[in-house]
């Protein structure tokens, strides 16, 4: 089974993860951030992660260290589950539609890092929270888990809607990237041998 635990404290934020890749969706989810648990609920529900999160933050400053540090913790967690990346498909993408919002992402988890971002979000709170965060939230895990990911919005005015169908497209993509491929369920899909 395909699975990491992870622990990071530092002056800002205490967390404790677990994700099962192999799971059936089950999350439980608590970051001090309502959203945030909502987003990463979506995560674990389309993506077939089975995820545990508790985040204690310095929330009372704002959201930004939780939302930053939980995805540095969850890309650790997929890097660190993964493990030699043997029999994967290590690709992934998905195209998807969330009422008017169109929301397209591709990932490889190839060992590189890169963060194409591209959601044009028209409002700047939801609430209490502040969008730009969903942007350091991916950045933050490509870094860790060393992937590829393009996030695009091909069409859409509803903040909510394309914040939402972000999260939607990138589970069903990682997902997609992470299952075994069985036509070579022992190989690393790398003509180096390695990612």
């Amino acid at each position: 089974m395909r699975t990491a635990e992870i622990k990071r404290k530092t002056a800002e934020t205490d967390i404790n993860l677990f994700i099962n890749i192999d799971g059936t969706g089950i999350a439980q989810i608590n970051t001090g951030c309502g959203f945030l648990d909502h987003m990463l609920t979506l995560l674990s529900k389309h993506g077939k992660f089975d995820l545990t999160v508790t985040c204690n933050g310095d929330t009372y400053v704002d959201y930004h260290h939780t939302v930053e540090d939980v995805g540095i913790c969850i890309g650790e967690a997929l890097k660190n589950a993964l493990g030699d990346k043997k029999g994967i498909n290590r690709y992934g993408d998905c195209t998807l539609v969330m009422d008017e919002s169109l929301i397209l992402t591709s990932l490889d988890l190839s060992g590189r890092t890169f963060l194409k971002y591209g959601l044009k979000v028209p409002a700047k709170r939801l609430k209490d929270f502040e969008t730009e965060l969903i942007e350091e939230f991916f950045l933050g895990l490509t870094r860790s888990a060393n992937m590829t990911l393009h996030i695009v919005q091909l069409a859409g005015a509803n903040t909510h809607h394309i914040i939402e169908g972000a999260f939607k497209s990138f589970a069903r993509s990682l997902r997609k990237a992470c299952e075994i491929d069985p036509k070579a369920p022992n190989e690393v899909p790398s003509s180096k041998g390695v990612l």
